[in-house]
């Protein structure tokens, strides 16, 4: 996902040349496709016909599928453990400085 959102929108081949860059083990394309297939279908990405090839584009900009994958976590989480993962939520919210707690209680208002 790093490398399609740095190309807003590119080909399977495009997407795996950045990949391998400077890779220690290059990735084959059919990995490569497979994958950017998978995330259409789960609705990550789109996919258009250009020619004789599929460009793929991401659905979200970075932060909003941080907040989606953030979101199903914390839910994920608190279904499991219940109590137990909000005790840990409020431990890590004590031990946080000043300003950081001032801007999550900012981002929380807005939300």
């Amino acid at each position: 996902m790093e490398r399609l959102w740095d190309l807003g929108e590119a080909p399977v081949r495009e997407v795996l040349e950045r990949l391998n860059a400077g890779a220690r083990k290059p990735l084959a394309y059919t990995t490569v496709m497979t994958i950017l297939q998978r995330l259409d279908r789960k609705g990550v990405v789109t996919r258009r016909r250009e020619g004789r090839m599929h460009v793929y584009a991401p659905v979200w900009s970075r932060e909003e599928y941080r907040e989606a994958r953030a979101q199903v976590e914390v839910d994920d989480l608190v279904a499991r453990f219940g109590e137990s993962a909000l005790v840990q939520f409020a431990r890590q919210m004590d031990g946080l400085d000043r300003k950081r707690l001032d801007e999550l209680r900012r981002l929380a208002r807005r939300a």
